[in-house]
């Protein structure tokens, strides 16, 4: 089309333990504009049992998600009617969570004639940082959360090649597990990092999984499991024993991240030569600041500009998800000519895995 015109997104995001939904204003490549995020946390509900409870996580989205939707409008100043569509995750997620809101957002859809676009969480992830900042394609992608861990190319919207990925735990989940083991509350990853400010990273001679090793994949298990090998040689626990523990394995678990990384890198930047510009770290652990840290070490001394979206951004939003579609909505209008149709298939199925490689949505 001629002239790009700004597209308003309304998005819903249900796909764990927060309840989030946002509206978003922009054009791929121009201005963009979160014109409210409202995000309903479930650590409350779930700190008790240490971890997310997949029934109690879909009952209390059940409970939020017409409210968070009316106030994610009204914080916007806006109504249906100045919306152009409805984003919502459709997996990969836990599938309870994701059937609320993957139905809130089709019987919107379906009320008000306007396109819906079902989203994949993990792109949602990976297209953030083109909401916050000037990143264009392609793009070495580290996305670390409390489920996934993947490197990826990102080539465009909808297609990714990935690189690496876990072969046991993410490292989300590791951080979340040795949490647990000390007793350090619920969620585990901040509270790792919290404790690992006071301790010795060097107390501790834990493993690094795979470092060294051809390929790009991760593993965490291992790490995990010295973690709680160390703990129980030491009997009762010092709040000194647990922060030099916290210490030990988030340097570890670092140094995991970032062999597999430097590996990517160098194959990024072998395929796409000059094109290759930007290192994107995303998802929840992107906001661990240690690991932030030995990232824009290990970019900068390949070249490339990291950039990682604010922290608010990095853990589950409605606004990735509502930028997620405005992306795939902003492609259609360029298919055909500015007009905007029905995007994605209300038959879109909820989905509890979902690759990236595998963009198809019904």
């Amino acid at each position: 089309m001629a002239d790009k015109q700004n597209l308003t997104v309304l998005g819903i995001e249900t796909s764990c333990d927060e309840t989030a939904a946002a509206v978003v204003c922009g054009m791929p490549g121009g201005d963009a504009e979160i014109l409210s995020n409202v995000v309903f946390s479930q650590l409350e509900e779930h700190a008790p049992y240490g971890g997310v409870v997949p029934e109690i996580a879909a009952r209390a989205h059940i409970d939020r998600i017409d409210a968070l939707t009316a106030q994610a409008l009204s914080d916007a100043d806006l109504s249906f009617k100045d919306l152009d569509g409805i984003a919502a995750t459709a997996g990969p997620g836990l599938i309870g969570g994701v059937i609320v809101g993957l139905m809130t957002a089709k019987g919107i859809a379906a009320a008000t004639g306007l396109p819906f676009v079902p989203v994949n969480h993990l792109e949602g992830h990976a297209l953030t940082v083109r909401l916050t900042d000037e990143a264009t394609f392609p793009y070495l992608l580290l996305l670390v959360s409390g489920g996934h861990c993947q490197l990826l190319i990102v080539e465009g919207v909808g297609h990714y090649q990935q690189l690496g990925t876990t072969i046991d735990d993410a490292v989300g989940e590791a951080f979340d597990k040795t949490a647990k083991l000390l007793r350090l509350g619920y969620p585990g990853g901040p509270a790792v990092e919290q404790a690992a400010k006071t301790g010795d990273a060097k107390r501790f001679a834990l493993p690094r999984p795979l470092k060294g090793r051809p390929g790009y994949d991760f593993s965490f298990s291992g790490l995990k499991t010295a973690v709680r090998q160390a703990a129980s040689e030491l009997g009762e626990l010092t709040e000194q024993d647990k922060a030099d523990l916290c210490a030990s394995f988030q340097a570890a678990a670092a140094d995991s991240l970032a062999d597999r990384t430097r590996r990517a890198m160098e194959k990024f930047s072998s395929e796409y030569g000059e094109d290759a510009r930007h290192f994107v770290m995303a998802g929840g652990v992107a906001a661990n600041s240690a690991i932030r840290c030995a990232m824009s070490t290990l970019a900068a001394k390949h070249g490339l500009a990291m950039v990682v979206p604010p922290p608010a951004l990095c853990t589950d939003n409605g606004a990735m998800i509502a930028w997620a579609g405005l992306e795939q909505l902003s492609l259609e209008m360029s298919a055909s000519a500015g007009s905007l149709g029905k995007t994605g298939s209300l038959e879109a199925p909820p989905r509890a895995r979902w690759p990236l490689t595998d963009m198809k949505t019904t």
